[in-house]
């Protein structure tokens, strides 16, 4: 059967067309990694403070995990495009509206909090799976407790959370797609951009889904080379 359609994939080379899928591709990748790198700073953090003796400090990443993790995404974009703003006073919000690329700015910050919160709670998971003697043996060293996690606690348990960090990364990746609501022009909204242009979906929708393969492989397959060099015996026992 004949399809009622025109195929016509030379359109991806013509500019405008291949102006947007770069630039998407590019806006795309550095907010994925980005955010990332600061969602992994933050959860580091987050996910460290909750495993401390203080009640207060577990209150306060408790509290931030919740609170970030369970509001969806795409409320948290719209929050962070929409309300805050407003809830600046005059000055500051007019300061915040000349702000260059202020989507992009704010999608990296609702991707890094919101991506934050699920690190942390990775962080808290790789630490309570660590052996009560490894923390005794670091304390027998002398360590002080903000050494005994620098040192020892946090890269023990990093090394055995590379592949929930390495599924986090790929949801970050594939989450970014949402910020083409609030006019970030990464890939999706690009891909969205040639369909409304050309009327030809299937080519731009390929494109971005080929685009998301694509980096999500390479990605798997350097976190795995990464994991075999780190692996913990015992611990990670990949084949």
């Amino acid at each position: 059967m004949a399809l009622n359609y025109d195929f016509e994939w030379g359109l991806l080379l013509e500019n405008p067309h291949k102006e947007w899928i770069i630039e998407g591709l590019a806006h795309t990748v550095g907010l994925s990694l980005t955010a990332w790198v600061i969602a992994l700073i933050i959860g580091i953090l987050i996910g460290t403070i909750r495993m401390t003796q203080s009640p207060l400090l577990r209150f306060i990443g408790t509290a931030y995990v919740e609170f970030f993790r369970n509001i969806p995404l795409l409320v948290q974009l719209f929050i962070w495009f929409f309300v805050f703003p407003l809830m600046l006073p005059n000055d500051l919000m007019f300061a915040w509206n000349r702000l260059p690329h202020v989507p992009l700015i704010t999608a990296l910050l609702a991707l890094s909090l919101f991506t934050a919160a699920r690190v942390a709670e990775h962080i808290r998971a790789g630490i309570s799976s660590i052996p009560k003697g490894q923390f005794d043996a670091a304390r027998s060293s002398g360590l002080t407790q903000v050494q005994m996690y620098r040192h020892v606690i946090i890269p023990y348990a990093f090394r055995v959370m590379i592949p929930t960090i390495t599924s986090e990364f790929l949801t970050v990746f594939k989450n970014s797609a949402l910020t083409l609501t609030i006019g970030v022009a990464e890939i999706t909204g690009a891909a969205k951009a040639i369909e409304a242009w050309s009327f030809h979906g299937i080519e731009a929708y390929t494109v971005a889904s080929v685009t998301y393969m694509t980096t999500t492989a390479i990605v798997v397959l350097f976190m795995s080379w990464l994991e075999h060099r780190l692996r913990i015996p015992g611990l990670i026992a990949r084949k």
